[in-house]
């Protein structure tokens, strides 16, 4: 059991990984002091859990691993209660039998090609548009789309229904369709 004691070095967990940790903490939560708080609560939690290191992951995974679950706690303890949405949204993109209106229809985005610099570009266009979202829909997307997460473990999580899941995920996608469409393809 020593041996895997000498591969976990909790003096310089801080020093190492915070700001990794915090940065990977920060996209998924939108906020910083909840962030920090997280990131902190990985740190002590794997102290109380350090003599349960079987050492099958490195330092750094193991402590991923951890801060994975303290993200999906807080998404759970954030949506103690059922979420309900406003209906009239779908008219504003889709005419009676359900295909697109004129106005919404999707743009053409150009070129199938991008550059690094408009990468670089674009991800931060994305993420201010990201934000933009509401809270439940950030939640949805960045579960999803960046946890990959699946549908059923978002809804018991957020304790929402696979109906109001879909309308989310559906909404999410059509705003930040139309941000990037105005802040993005609007100005190439």
């Amino acid at each position: 059991m020593q041996e895997h004691l000498l591969a976990l070095n909790p003096d310089k967990w801080v020093e190492k990984y915070a700001d990794i940790l915090y940065a990977y903490t920060i996209v998924r939560v939108n906020d910083v002091q909840q962030a920090e708080d997280i990131v902190q609560n990985v740190f002590l939690s794997a102290w109380k859990a350090r003599d349960t290191y079987k050492g099958q992951a490195s330092e750094k995974n193991w402590l991923y691993a951890i801060l994975k679950n303290k993200i999906v706690d807080h998404f759970r303890k954030q949506s103690a209660s059922r979420i309900t949405l406003a209906t009239g949204e779908e008219e504003l993109y889709f005419d009676e039998s359900e295909h697109w209106t004129d106005e919404a229809a999707p743009k053409d985005w150009g070129s199938n090609t991008v550059q690094p610099v408009e990468s670089k570009e674009f991800y931060s266009i994305l993420e201010q548009c990201r934000q933009k979202l509401k809270d439940i829909q950030q939640k949805v997307f960045v579960m999803k789309y960046m946890e990959d997460a699946d549908s059923e473990e978002i809804c018991k999580l957020l304790n929402i229904t696979a109906s109001n899941y879909w309308v989310l995920i559906h909404r999410a996608k059509l705003h930040l369709r139309k941000c990037l469409e105005k802040n993005w393809i609007g100005i190439n």
